[in-house]
C-alpha cells in the first residue's frame, strides 16, 4: 500500500453526490499497515455508521484499490 496524494484524494472526493468530507478524511487516515481487506471492512462499518450514500462508499472503495495497485 501506498499512500494516495492529494490530488488522487481531491479527484475522488469532488465526484458527483459524494460527501467531500468523509472521502478526504477516510482516505487520509488509512493506516499504513492495513490490509486491503481490513481497509474495506472499515470502510463498509463507517458507512454504515454515518450513513454515508453508496457514491461515497464507491469513491473510497476506489481509493483503498488506487493505494494498492489494483
Amino acid at each position: 500500500m501506498r499512500p494516495l496524494t492529494d490530488d488522487e484524494i481531491a479527484t475522488l472526493a469532488n465526484r458527483n453526490t459524494v460527501k467531500k468530507t468523509a472521502v478526504e478524511n477516510f482516505l487520509m487516515s488509512m493506516p499504513l499497515t492495513d490490509t486491503i481487506g481490513v481497509q474495506r471492512s472499515n470502510a463498509r462499518m463507517d458507512a454504515s455508521l454515518y450513513r454515508w450514500n453508496a457514491a461515497t462508499l464507491h469513491a473510497i472503495f476506489a481509493g483503498i484499490d488506487l493505494a494498492y495497485g489494483r
